[in-house]
């Protein structure tokens, strides 16, 4: 008793480690190309405001028009269930937390952008801007108005426009700098990506200003946004959007779909131009492969009909919105692009149900995984790390709250993260 038995084997030692020397360099590959989600808190959307109209009370002036769309047109919870079809079970607590949401976090990620949303200005003007907007995001992160997540888009680096990102990035970078430091919630977005070799041009392009600023190389990270067909597929036929990750050398944080633009260049005429396109639908799905287990997050585009107007069109509008988030958080796209305050209503009731509706079983599920305790449905360790994230994104977000999943699951906080594979306490 106590001792283990011996069992007959065929294969001499020097076979298994003769297999492991063959795959250390795979091994290697794997974990430097598939490290995993970062297991830091994503954005549920990302705002889009021009460098010219970006100010000191941004944030709090989206969330006070928001505010306003929401109490003029849905007031109450019936009003926002009958305009969105919310289930009545849900309807108290959606509107609530919208409510509280818009008060106390309205904008979770900001960008300021400096391409599209801003187009050609003179270079006095745009260094004045870059410059102004490096001052009011240091001085939002210093008294704490920030948004989590705040940075720029900077123009892209086709021939025709590279000088000019290249000096708004390096204009709004030491301006921050200059102020302190870059935040911990800094984010910089490439846009209008065609060839790897741009991502490998603005990766030499930070490393450049780590240098010059004695900052630790790879401090700096970047979005990189796919709304061009020559992203998704190369002139070799190869899926171009894998091989930019790996160009980013560990940088990307995010691949952002470009609706209009990808679809513009598509030849999808502008009435037909959305989210639920079969375009918009292939492209998201090649992005969805490609980033896989790489730690690179996926967030969609926007919708371009904003709801404002008479109440019908703004319901009409929600409906629309509403619509296109749940789907896009159905198909495991979390973050998506919001253009109008009136949208945060929609984007924040459509995030709250999807986590709020399936709260009860996804806890059931994961406290039954972990219990071993069986039930109407045999997941598997990788379910359970999805039923964790699931959690884990409702709790960052505030769809839910830490007490109301440790009553139904019997788990913390931390044993969220240790089921999904995130470093402790990484929520926001």
């Amino acid at each position: 008793m106590g001792q283990q038995e011996t069992v007959a084997t065929s294969l001499a030692d020097t076979v298994r480690e003769g297999i492991g020397a063959a795959l250390a360099q795979v091994d290697a590959d794997l974990a430097r190309r598939y490290p995993g989600d970062p297991g830091t808190r994503q954005p549920v959307h990302t705002v889009y405001v021009p460098g010219d109209a970006f100010a000191a009370d941004t944030l709090r002036s989206w969330g006070d028009q928001a505010l306003a769309a929401l109490d003029a047109h849905a007031p109450d919870a019936g009003a926002l269930a009958a305009v969105l079809g919310l289930p009545d079970a849900l309807a108290d607590e959606v509107h609530d937390r919208v409510r509280a949401k818009l008060v106390r976090e309205p904008v979770e990620d900001l960008r300021i952008d400096f391409e599209d949303g801003y187009g050609p200005r003179p270079d006095a003007e745009e260094d004045a801007a870059a410059a102004r907007a490096a001052t009011l995001v240091a001085a939002a992160y210093e008294n704490s108005t920030a948004a989590p997540y705040m940075g720029i888009r900077m123009k892209c680096m086709e021939a025709a426009v590279r000088d000019r990102g290249i000096r708004t990035l390096d204009i709004f970078l030491t301006g921050l700098m200059e102020a302190g430091g870059l935040p911990d919630g800094l984010v910089l977005t490439l846009p209008k990506v065609t060839y790897a070799e741009q991502v490998t041009a603005m990766v030499r392009l930070l490393e450049a200003f780590e240098r010059a600023h004695g900052l630790e190389s790879g401090r700096i990270g970047f979005e990189i946004q796919i709304e061009t067909t020559q992203s998704i597929l190369g002139a070799d036929g190869r899926a171009t959007v894998a091989r930019m990750i790996e160009a980013a050398e560990g940088r990307a944080t995010s691949l952002h779909y470009g609706t209009f633009d990808y679809s513009a260049s598509c030849g999808v005429s502008p009435a037909h131009q959305s989210l639920d396109h079969p375009v918009a639908d292939h492209a998201k799905a090649v992005m969805q492969v490609a980033a896989a287990g790489t730690g690179v997050r996926l967030s969609d585009g926007s919708t371009n009909v904003l709801p404002v107007g008479p109440a019908d069109r703004v319901h009409a509008a929600w409906r629309l919105h509403h619509g296109l988030v749940s789907r896009s958080l159905a198909r495991a796209y979390y973050q998506g692009w919001d253009m109008h305050p009136a949208h945060l209503p929609t984007r924040y009731a459509a995030v709250y149900a999807f986590y709020r509706g399936g709260l009860e079983q996804a806890a059931a599920r994961l406290a039954a995984y972990v219990a071993k305790a069986g039930g109407d449905v045999m997941d598997e360790p990788a379910t359970a790390k999805a039923l964790s994230g699931y959690l884990l994104r409702g709790l960052d977000c505030g769809a839910v709250d830490t007490a109301e999943v440790a009553r139904l699951t019997g788990l913390t906080r931390a044993d969220l993260d240790t089921l999904a594979g995130r470093p402790a306490a990484t929520g926001g």
